[in-house]
C-alpha cells in the first residue's frame, strides 16, 4: 500500500472526502516549489499532483499552460524535479505526490529509467494524459511489482463502456474529468456529469474524484454524495500567481475548501 492508497483509507475510514491540488513543479522557483508542497502538507492537502512542464501540454488550458511554458523557462526538467522530490522526501516530506505529465517527458528519459527513478524518490503516482489504456503495457512492466508508483486512471464522460476496462485493475483513484476539453473550464461541467460519475462509483474498486474547472467546494455539492473528492489545478495555480505564492494563502484556500467539503 503506497501512500496515495493508505491516504484514501484512512479519509474512508473518517467518512471524508478528500482535496487534490495541482501546481506546476519550478514556480516560482525549485526552492519554492519544495516550500509550497510542505505548506500544503502542512494545511492537510490529501494529494498533490505536481505537473512536469512540457512544451505541447494538450490536456491543459491556457492557465497550466502558461504556468508549463514560464517553468521552462526558468529552466526546470524532468531531472531536476526528480532531484527536488528527492530532497523533500530526504527532509521527512511524506505527502502522496502524483507526477501529471505527458508521455514524451517519460520516452526521452527513458521508460524504465524513469519508472525506477520514481520508485526510489518515492512519486507515489503517475497522470499522463496522452497515454491511453491500450498503450501503457511498457511503463506497466516497467513498474511490475513495484507498488510504490501507481498508474492513475482517467475517465471521460464518452468513455462509455469503457469505464470497467480503465477502473478494473486500477490502483490509487480514478480521476473523473468533469467536462469534455481541456482544464480549466471554470465549473462548466458536462451536461450528465453526475450520472456519469454514477457510473464509475457503481464499478470502481477505488475511490473516484473528480477534477476539471472545480475552484471551490460548492461546485461539487451536486455530486458530493457520489465522489470521494475533488481536484483543484487552474484555479489554485492562478491564485497562488495573484499572491506571489504566498504559502499561507495556500492553507487558508486548502483548509476552507477541505472544511467546506466536509461539512
Amino acid at each position: 500500500m503506497n501512500r496515495i492508497e493508505k491516504r484514501m483509507q484512512e479519509l474512508q475510514q473518517r467518512g471524508e472526502k478528500a482535496l487534490i491540488t495541482y501546481i506546476t513543479a519550478g514556480l516560482p522557483d525549485m526552492e519554492g516549489t519544495k516550500k509550497l508542497i510542505r505548506a500544503q502538507e502542512e494545511a492537510g492537502v490529501d494529494v498533490v499532483e505536481l505537473g512536469i512542464p512540457f512544451s505541447d501540454p494538450v490536456a491543459d488550458g491556457p492557465v497550466i499552460q502558461d504556468a508549463s511554458y514560464r517553468s521552462i523557462l526558468k529552466g526546470t526538467t524532468l531531472r531536476k524535479v526528480l532531484a527536488m522530490v528527492k530532497e523533500l522526501r530526504a527532509e521527512g516530506c511524506e505527502q502522496p505526490l502524483i507526477f501529471m505529465m505527458y508521455y514524451n517527458t517519460v520516452m526521452s528519459y527513458g521508460v524504465q529509467n524513469f519508472a525506477d527513478a520514481c520508485v526510489e524518490i518515492g512519486t507515489d503516482g503517475l497522470i499522463i494524459p496522452d497515454l491511453p489504456m491500450e498503450e501503457q503495457g511498457e511503463l506497466k512492466e516497467a513498474l511490475a511489482g513495484r507498488e510504490e508508483t501507481v498508474i492513475i486512471p482517467l475517465v471521460s464522460p464518452v468513455s462509455g463502456d469503457r469505464i470497467p476496462k480503465l477502473v478494473g485493475d486500477a490502483k490509487g483513484f480514478v480521476y473523473c474529468v468533469s467536462s469534455m476539453g481541456v482544464t480549466g473550464n471554470g465549473g462548466q461541467f458536462h451536461a450528465h456529469v453526475a450520472e456519469y460519475l454514477k457510473q464509475v462509483k457503481a464499478v470502481s474498486p477505488i475511490p473516484v474524484m473528480m477534477g476539471f474547472g472545480i475552484r471551490t467546494a460548492a461546485d461539487v455539492l451536486p455530486v458530493k454524495d457520489v465522489i470521494d473528492g475533488a481536484i483543484v489545478g487552474s484555479h489554485f495555480i492562478q491564485l497562488m500567481e495573484e499572491s506571489g505564492y504566498d504559502t499561507e494563502k495556500a492553507k487558508e484556500y486548502i483548509r476552507t475548501f477541505k472544511t467546506e467539503l466536509n461539512a
